[in-house]
């Protein structure tokens, strides 16, 4: 065996897991373009990348319409949705895997053509101001980024009945546990960070304020599974979708160290030098390691994605830095990686034409080993 730390079993919530390779949450663009539901062809992809006691956290979905800021990206809030992930976890049980649904509110990362010319959404009205980002219209053309509307306060609490019912939907559809994002830019980040929320009520302010409604989510998820089967996933240190905040430590250690009293599933980091990497090919140096500064504060089961090979996602295991490796762009051309890992086979390589755009191609038709071999 070739990475010996990252093929031992491991307990996760109520779940075994057979290896510590995960597969990390990675929006496709490929659902059904009027219903936002998963199709057959979503069902195919996850089947393909199943493995017996492995883990996966489907792709980002949107548990509200208003909370999408992508075209063709899978909801979790429509009796079609459900029905089609139900395809999708259906095919992921077949062959032994256990799969996490990624619960998702853009906010401001958005446009007002997703929402019949409504503005975006987010904690304060403050657009996304960062050099060269534009936002993507619901057709598909790019355009500036819009200044959004600041959620009332009233607003803010059917935001987290919108989770609640997110989290209810991705059990009917037959997920094993759900995983609320708290990273990347996206609404809960907008309500973490000082620089996006400038609020002056319970959800604005100090950083217990600014900590609510992440929070308050996540209860609400716990309401719905138990704590064993909720994750949350943080970016400390991050710059995706012009987040960032000025001194990250005092705000990420109180949230870390609210999450550890909650005895969640696991915790999952997006280590920095990765920020922003689903929109380029970036490795940032000379940045903190998300893994290394937050676990001397959190005991339980913590999973951390960016960048990773064999060679560093096992070191960090056997160091005792995380707990699971979630792996990403190479998930995407090796339907088999952890098989590929386990006996050093080869790792294709991706292309990222393809990550966002298309049906078959650079979606299903990455190839296992085998096939790459004569017989």
């Amino acid at each position: 065996m070739k990475f010996e730390a990252l093929f031992k079993p491991l307990q996760v919530g109520p779940y075994q897991l057979a290896h510590r390779v995960a597969m990390a949450p990675l929006t496709r663009m490929r659902a059904e373009r009027d219903t936002f539901a998963p199709r057959p062809l979503n069902a195919e992809y996850y089947g393909q990348r199943a493995t017996k006691g492995g883990l996966i956290i489907a792709e980002a979905s949107p548990v509200l319409s208003h909370g999408r800021g992508n075209p063709a990206t899978p909801g979790i809030y429509s009796e079609a949705q459900v029905a089609g992930w139900r395809k999708v976890t259906d095919a992921v049980h077949a062959k032994g895997g256990i799969i996490f649904l990624q619960l998702w509110h853009v906010g401001r990362v958005s446009h007002s053509s997703f929402h019949g010319g409504e503005l975006p959404v987010s904690a304060s009205a403050i657009p996304i101001k960062a050099e060269g980002m534009k936002a993507m219209t619901a057709d598909g053309k790019i355009a500036d980024y819009e200044t959004p509307r600041a959620l009332e306060t009233d607003e803010v609490k059917g935001i987290v009945e919108a989770f609640r019912q997110g989290a209810k939907n991705a059990l009917a559809a037959g997920f094993d546990g759900v995983e609320i994002h708290g990273a990347n830019g996206y609404l809960l980040e907008q309500f973490l960070q000082s620089r996006s929320n400038q609020r002056t009520d319970q959800y604005g302010g100090g950083i217990e304020n600014r900590a609510r409604l992440l929070l308050e989510v996540t209860q609400a998820a716990i309401d719905v599974w138990g704590s064993n089967r909720v994750a949350v996933r943080l970016s400390p240190y991050g710059i995706a979708n012009d987040s960032g905040e000025p001194d990250p430590m005092p705000l990420y250690t109180h949230v870390v160290k609210a999450l550890e009293k909650l005895g969640l599933a696991y915790l999952h980091f997006i280590e920095p030098r990765s920020s922003g990497s689903g929109r380029a090919e970036v490795n940032w140096q000379n940045v903190p390691s998300a893994m290394v500064l937050f676990r001397p504060l959190y005991s339980g089961v913590l999973m951390t994605a960016g960048g990773f090979t064999g060679e560093t996602a096992n070191a960090a295991i056997a160091d005792g830095h995380a707990d699971i490796i979630a792996f990403g762009r190479i998930f995407i051309s090796n339907p088999d990686l952890p098989r590929r890992l386990e006996h050093g086979y080869p790792i294709t390589p991706y292309n990222r034409a393809t990550f966002y755009s298309g049906e078959e191609k650079g979606y299903t038709d990455y190839p296992v080993y085998d096939e790459l071999t004569p017989a």
